[in-house]
């Protein structure tokens, strides 16, 4: 499903933008905006939900304890009383369903943006290389990779395959041609002899794993040498993978620390990324009432997650695609924070920014005592 959001939504999307703007980056955030823009309605539904569940939840909470204290010998009732709750405030869960219907959609765009064009794009293949009297036993399974969409000009593209027809396993001695062929069964080497320097987009083969255990030639031939499992790699270049935007170097770029130097555009977007994450986090508790353990976690978890984006391996595309949705989605939040909240809602949260009011106004007023901290109560 992922595939084909991806071949037949979001790369003529990109297509069509390249068309009007002939820059890669450029491309990345338009494709990014649409996107955006087309999931709003379900985003904000999933924003408004988490919104009112803040408010309601320590409330609803309560009632519900109440209720099953209450009715706790009349299960019936108590499940009707726990469905008028619900039906006053909401389901708790109703946020997710708006998440759950955009991430194939979203899943597809991260897909897209780690592939051709804008990356190399790898095709994987597990060997288990056999003994050879144990090999005429094991039935042959075709073996047929994943598709992607291969671009072998600025606007053509084509759905690239890698098969084995005899699968994965073979025995010692044994060799098998890996073949790589469109979805029509055209093979990608036919393909590439209609453009200019077809070389620069021919497989390049690795053992990746086990080069004791099988070889591989420039062709895609992998011979098993000895017994064992291994890994063979055919990575197919992405036309733009080295194109630069601003002030990424190159948007097929992976890594903030390579051949000892520090890649200081990936840095720059990995930061940009936290920035905007706790912008948007921010945003999330206007009007709120204060809770220090949710402000803690919104401080916390932008660090945590722009650390672990440092060393995790994505593009620098990738990483542009996810600065331009958290400032979308941080606008998104900001508008909606100002959206006027159903009137049960709004006396909630009026009771508690009251409750913690009168608090501070308490603390404030103990806090008057002269004592210092070591000395009895009592006098002095």
């Amino acid at each position: 499903m992922i595939g084909y959001i991806s071949d037949n939504l979001l790369i003529p999307i990109l297509d069509f933008f390249y068309g009007l703007v002939p820059s890669y980056g450029l491309a990345i955030v338009a494709l990014t905006l649409v996107i955006r823009v087309a999931l709003y309605p379900l985003s904000a539904g999933s924003i408004r939900s988490a919104r009112r569940m803040r408010i309601a939840q320590p409330v609803m909470q309560k009632r519900q304890a109440d209720i099953k204290a209450r009715y706790a010998s009349n299960p019936q009732k108590q499940q009707e009383e726990l469905g008028k709750v619900m039906k006053e405030f909401g389901s708790p869960l109703a946020g997710c369903l708006p998440l759950l219907v955009q991430m194939p959609i979203l899943f597809a765009l991260f897909a897209t943006l780690r592939g051709s064009p804008f990356a190399d794009v790898p095709y994987t293949l597990n060997m288990k290389v056999l003994p050879a009297d144990q090999i005429a036993a094991v039935e042959p399974k075709p073996f047929n990779s994943a598709s992607h969409s291969i671009f072998i000009s600025e606007t053509d593209h084509v759905p690239v395959i890698a098969s084995l027809p005899r699968g994965t396993k073979i025995g010692v001695g044994d060799s098998a041609s890996v073949n790589v062929h469109t979805k029509d069964g055209r093979a990608f080497s036919d393909v590439l002899t209609q453009i200019e320097n077809p070389g620069k987009f021919s497989p390049a083969w690795s053992v990746t794993k086990g080069d004791d255990i099988v070889t591989v030639t420039e062709d895609g031939t992998i011979t098993a040498i000895a017994p064992g499992d291994a890994t063979v790699e055919a990575k197919i270049p992405g036309i733009a993978a080295r194109s630069g935007f601003l002030f990424i170097k190159a948007l097929g770029q992976v890594g903030f620390y390579a051949d000892g130097a520090v890649n200081w555009d990936i840095a720059i977007l990995v930061g940009g990324f936290g920035l905007t994450l706790f912008l948007s986090q921010l945003l999330s508790g206007m009007g709120m009432p204060a809770n220090p353990q949710q402000a803690t976690a919104n401080k916390i978890t932008p660090v945590m997650i722009t650390g672990m984006f440092l060393f995790f391996p994505l593009p620098a595309g990738v990483l542009l695609y996810m600065v331009i949705a958290n400032i979308f989605q941080a606008l998104q939040t900001f508008i909606l924070t100002k959206e006027a909240l159903p009137e049960n809602l709004q006396k909630i949260l009026d009771q508690q920014a009251s409750q913690q009011t009168v608090t501070a106004t308490a603390t404030a007023g103990g806090s008057s005592d002269s004592r210092l901290p070591f000395e009895p109560k009592g006098g002095k």
